[in-house]
């Protein structure tokens, strides 16, 4: 379950062990949903294989926010604090594995691990990593053009673009399918041929 936090804080290895006979293993399809919107959501969820999204639906339309991949954990953040319904929906998009650890576990490692020395600047350091990713998205998408914006994934994030389906990006991006072949015929003429 908190592999990924193992790996960068190996000094906390005993509580996270502590822990990982209360994570359930699940290994599920894609498209299968691990989160509701609407709902409260009561489950941390790592990746150990696999591809997540998350959306919310609006009017009927889905509009995808984020995709989480291998050796990343994520919940519904404020729902899963404030015990308030969800504002997304969370799914798999390829055959995974995942882990679910229940919130009152959470709660416990969180009480016991917040008295080791450093805890709250490494959560301080993991939420500001998380904000600062999500701050550069929000600013990209009022300031760079959906060309640009698809540049950027390939730039910086090609692993989207090879792994989730063109529908799904279109709906990130917040352009149609046909605007994203648009723009993948338009930066595909634009490249040079040797």
């Amino acid at each position: 379950m908190f592999f990924h936090f193992k790996d960068q804080f190996p000094h906390l290895n005993l509580y996270w062990d502590k822990y990982l006979p209360h994570q359930k293993r699940l290994e599920m399809p894609a498209k299968t949903v691990l989160l509701e919107e609407g709902k409260i959501s009561q489950q941390y969820i790592f990746i150990e294989k696999g591809c997540v999204r998350m959306f919310f639906n609006s009017n009927g339309d889905e509009k995808t926010v984020q995709f989480f991949f291998e050796n990343e954990g994520l919940t519904s953040l404020e729902s899963f604090v404030n015990g308030t319904p969800g504002a997304f929906t969370v799914e798999t998009l390829e055959p995974s594995i995942v882990y679910l650890l229940h919130k009152k576990h959470v709660n416990r490692l969180m009480d016991e691990i917040s008295h080791e020395p450093g805890f709250l600047k490494m959560m301080l350091r993991i939420f500001a990593r998380r904000q600062m990713h999500y701050n550069n998205e929000l600013i990209s998408f009022i300031r760079d053009t959906p060309e640009q914006r698809y540049q950027n994934l390939l730039n910086n994030r090609p692993h989207i673009v090879q792994r989730i389906p063109q529908h799904y990006i279109a709906s990130y991006l917040g352009v149609s399918t046909v605007h994203l072949s648009r723009i993948k015929n338009k930066l595909a003429k634009g490249k040079p041929h040797f």
